[in-house]
């Protein structure tokens, strides 16, 4: 039986908190950080582990055009990813397509070219999720993760995803039909390991 009362309090998406981890630092993106994040839109390797085709990116005045909006957005929150020794902005972790009636979203995260394998996406990725389930107080979050990104895949699984299944050839990449995995997170496996389960 679902809840009414509790499906009834709309998740606060309209404040940006900062979000505090020991290697990085998780804060509202602004139009700013687009000379930082351009790499990451603009890198080949980027762009098809996220399976973003090129010709769909707009230009850099469209790129800030998004990035400035994101503020004023109540049913998604765009984090920017910011290195705590550097201070550089080396990506984006993002609660998106929320869904009120069931009280989930999906969940994104793209990081700069060079930081990989740091451990720079795993904690932005325990931060955001943990926000989403103790602040926001969302049930379930999801994302799809392609064949071709096991690394993307042993992240989210660290962080206590669970596959659920195939979209089989989900994606067209170079003339090649890609498999998607479905995988997901509950609130109450969060609440049990905190996104460390092993």
């Amino acid at each position: 039986m679902v809840d009414n009362a509790r499906c009834s309090q709309r998740p606060d998406f309209l404040s940006k908190p900062t979000l505090q981890g020991e290697r990085v630092r998780l804060r509202a993106v602004v139009a700013d950080d687009v000379p930082a994040l351009l790499p990451m839109l603009r890198d080949v390797e980027s762009t098809r582990l996220t399976g973003t085709h090129g010709d769909l990116l707009p230009d850099e005045a469209g790129i800030r055009t998004w990035y400035d909006t994101r503020r004023d957005q109540e049913d998604r929150l765009d984090l920017a990813v910011v290195e705590q020794v550097s201070g550089n902005v080396i990506g984006e972790a993002v609660l998106n397509a929320w869904d009120p009636g069931n009280e989930s979203c999906s969940f994104r995260i793209c990081l700069t070219p060079g930081s990989y394998g740091q451990g720079f996406g795993t904690e932005a990725t325990q931060l955001i999720i943990g926000y989403g389930f103790e602040r926001l107080g969302l049930h379930r979050i999801s994302l799809e993760v392609y064949a071709f990104n096991p690394r993307a895949r042993r992240v989210y699984e660290k962080v206590g995803f669970a596959a659920e299944g195939v979209l089989r050839d989900a994606l067209l990449w170079e003339n090649e039909r890609v498999d998607a995995v479905v995988m997901s997170i509950l609130a109450p496996e969060w609440f049990r390991h905190h996104g460390r389960p092993a």
